[in-house]
């Protein structure tokens, strides 16, 4: 099975902008929030592959639920902001954005060498 780069590097630049699984979010907050807009079709995709690596339910992947897929493993440290060795789902899509940040930046930089515009300096 592939996984793509952007669960946890690759679990989706959509999930920049997904909603977290319900389980994660708790029944008063979920009444009491405004209607969200609907879920893309990446955001899904990327809540389902969430899903599907956090083998135990328990809406968090550990290091052991990633070790079979070394580009996860290897950014394992990068996305768990909070230092307590476990991913939500939160900190997947905050990852997920700066991943797709550098990635644009990247673009952005190759597209100026090929056309031969100077880079712009921030």
């Amino acid at each position: 099975m592939k996984i793509p780069l952007a669960l946890l590097a690759a679990l989706g630049c959509s999930l920049a902008l997904a909603n977290p699984p319900e389980a994660a979010v708790p029944a008063q907050a979920a009444a009491s929030a405004p209607a969200k807009a609907p879920l893309s079709k990446g955001e899904i995709k990327a809540m389902q592959e969430f899903k599907m690596l956090d083998f135990n339910g328990d809406g968090k992947l550990s290091r052991s639920e990633v070790v079979l897929f070394p580009r996860l493993a290897a950014a394992f440290d990068d996305a768990d902001t909070d230092h307590d060795n476990f991913v939500s789902y939160a900190e997947v899509q905050v990852f997920a954005a700066k991943h797709r940040a550098e990635r644009e930046r990247k673009r952005a930089a190759q597209a100026e060498v090929a056309s031969g515009t100077p880079p712009v300096k921030p």
